[in-house]
């Protein structure tokens, strides 16, 4: 019986297979000095490059994790191969014809049909189905390619195939070329009910490859209305050797110009990595069925040579919708896993790459990646977007979600930059956003204890889902609204005091929504005229609110003494007119400099000329006031 490979086999293969060629298809390796290279380490998680190849002495090192050893050992520990299966690898891929020695025992063997089994088994399926596409009965899925812009080169270039709609082509295919069912099976490319049969049926297929270019798996579309499997697209599920959270589709073909360029182009779906490669975009890969998480961001990574000496650039692109928009969200909380600056990149009319290269040809496609935006940007703008800006409140309740979100990364060196980004979007101080930035920070690192509404004591234990928190009111007492609260408790107690004075005064000029209110229950009872000889009148106004704090506001105003001795004259009257006034002017002037602020001069300089213009006539308005109340002092 064969036994182990013979040593001076094993000794010619480290010798053909160069370390650094074969590390070269899991990291992106730079010289490092001392005819040494060195990139990411693929067995840790690490920021700056610990982990070094010296090709003269056939070894690699990481000074971050410790872990060293040949060209055996780091195939042995990134695949999880026995050393017998790793030797073997080698030698096939760099023709090393290997002998085994009699009477040492048998072979090592794996648990389970070995990787090579496995990776063979895919490569015979991929050829079989690329094979398929050019039959009779694949004429459906060569339309469906041919309506999206792919020639017969381009279903080549990614191997594209089809799987026959006969439900046991592929297991008969791979029988005859020595595949067990157990290993088809454990591929993924057949599936066991009574009997064995194919997994894909009557689909057109993508290989997906590993960075090396072995075939691990296939994503399967629906090409047909009378396909019984309702998902559009089908993958291969779960094996040793295909993982969907760490696997990207196009990754083979575009991890050396990602190094060159150091740019990751994340795209939604196969065709969109097509068309963007066709486009003179080579840099894109996409996910294979699942949302985009942490550990594609560490192979990413690794290809990208993503650290603090080399910044590089990922760059997404979404729908504009609100998955899109939920999208951007997920890759922005995951934006700590890159040192690379990262961007997204949003067709305007929402078209995804290969519907843009469809329509508009490949310049449009290479344009979308040239115009991206910064990731941060565009999610704090989707804040922003959900609120009033022109209203005092809508701003303080953007920068409230928009600080929620800064506040939460961990790389704390881009935060502030981030709080100056909101206060320029948003129109307000750089120091109030950079304030509510700190305060959210403090919220989120409170142990939950200390976060409970303590208004309601049995919410620690309750398992009912917590009502919204109700908005916060200031106090009618607050001396921000002094001048509000005065003008109300003269037009009530004293009607006959305000004359013709009052006149100009109107519901915006109440910033309080109770004094609002109460400012527009008096005039739908008449207004102050009303009053001058009903000596019921401010319970008549009273007896109509509907809004029991606007009502109690009124019975408190009607009692309250006013700020001066006497009854109020018309000069006190006017002096607290122009004042109220005043500041009302100077909301207006504060929303309409935000406005400014958010609007930028040369794309829309007909709009910025119209609000500049705007903010001289208030601001001469605000003097004349000012002036206004001079004299009646």
């Amino acid at each position: 019986m064969a036994g182990r490979i013979r040593e001076d086999d094993i000794a010619e293969v480290r010798e053909k297979a160069r370390i650094d060629d074969v590390v070269s298809g899991y990291v992106t390796l730079r010289k490092a000095g001392g005819g040494s290279l060195k990139g990411l380490c693929p067995f840790h998680d690490e920021k700056s490059p610990s982990f070094h190849v010296t090709p003269s002495r056939g070894f690699f090192h990481c000074f971050g994790c410790q872990e060293g050893g040949d060209v055996i050992a780091f195939l042995m520990k990134i695949d999880g191969l026995t050393f017998a299966e790793t030797v073997e690898r080698l030698a096939d891929k760099y023709g090393v014809q290997l002998r085994r020695e009699d009477g040492d025992g048998p072979p090592e063997r794996s648990r389970g049909p070995a990787r090579g089994r496995l990776i063979e088994a895919n490569k015979i399926a991929q050829e079989f189905y690329a094979g398929q596409l050019e039959t009779v009965d694949a004429v459906t899925a060569r339309a469906f390619l041919t309506e999206r812009g792919f020639d017969q080169d381009a279903a080549t270039t990614f191997g594209i195939g089809f799987a026959p709609r006969d439900g046991e082509a592929l297991t008969r295919h791979l029988r005859g070329r020595g595949l067990t069912d157990e290993e088809s099976i454990a591929a993924g490319l057949v599936a066991m009910g009574r009997s064995a049969y194919d997994r894909f049926r009557g689909r057109l297929l993508w290989p997906i490859r590993d960075a090396s270019g072995d075939t691990i798996g296939f994503g399967a579309r629906r090409i047909f209305d009378d396909d019984k499997i309702e998902a559009k697209y089908l993958n291969t599920s779960e094996t040793t050797i295909y993982k969907k959270s760490q696997v990207l589709y196009g990754i083979d073909l575009a991890r050396r110009d990602m190094a060159r360029s150091s740019q990751a182009v994340v795209v939604e779906g196969y065709t969109d990595v097509m068309a963007c490669h066709l486009a003179g975009v080579p840099t894109a890969v996409a996910t294979c069925g699942t949302a985009f998480g942490d550990d594609h961001a560490r192979v990413l990574r690794r290809f990208l040579h993503d650290h603090e000496e080399f910044r590089g650039e990922v760059i997404f692109t979404f729908d504009g919708d609100a998955a899109g928009q939920a999208a951007a969200l997920k890759a922005f909380n995951g934006d700590q896993n890159f040192v690379s600056q990262t961007y997204v990149a949003i067709e305007p009319d929402g078209l995804d790459p290969c519907d843009l290269r469809i329509q508009k040809g490949d310049a449009a496609v290479r344009e979308l990646v040239a115009k991206r935006q910064p990731l941060y940007r565009f999610v704090l703008t989707n804040v922003a977007s959900k609120y009033d800006l022109d209203r005092a409140d809508g701003r303080i309740d953007a920068l409230r979600e928009a600080a929620g979100l800064v506040s939460s990364i961990r790389d704390k060196s881009k935060v502030d930059a981030f709080a100056r980004e909101i206060a320029g979007m948003l129109g307000v101080d750089v120091d109030d956003a950079r304030s509510e930035v700190r305060r959210a920070a403090g919220r989120a690192s409170r142990p939950p204890a200390e976060r409970v509404d303590r208004r309601a004591p049995h919410a620690a234990t309750s398992t009912e889902p917590a009502a919204p928190p109700r908005p916060q009111v200031p106090s009618l007492r607050d001396p921000r609204f002094a001048i509000e609260r005065e003008t109300l408790k003269i037009v009530i107690q004293h009607p006959s005091s305000v004359g013709r004075v009052i006149n100009g005064v109107g519901p915006d000029d109440f910033s309080h929504p109770t004094y609002r209110g109460v400012w527009e229950a008096i005039a739908a009872a008449g207004g102050p005229a009303a009053g001058v000889e009903d000596e019921g009148w401010s319970t008549k106004v009273r007896s109509s609110v509907a809004d029991p704090a606007v009502s109690s506001a009124i019975s408190e105003l009607g009692v309250e003494p006013v700020l001066t001795p006497s009854a109020p004259t018309s000069t006190y009257v006017a002096m607290h007119v122009y004042r109220l006034q005043e500041l009302t002017t100077m909301r207006r002037i504060a929303e309409l400099k935000s406005r400014l602020q958010r609007t930028n001069p040369v794309e829309h300089a007909a709009a910025y000329n119209k609000m500049f213009g705007e903010l001289v006539a208030l601001e001469q308005h605000r003097r004349n006031l000012r002036d206004q109340q001079v004299k009646t002092q």
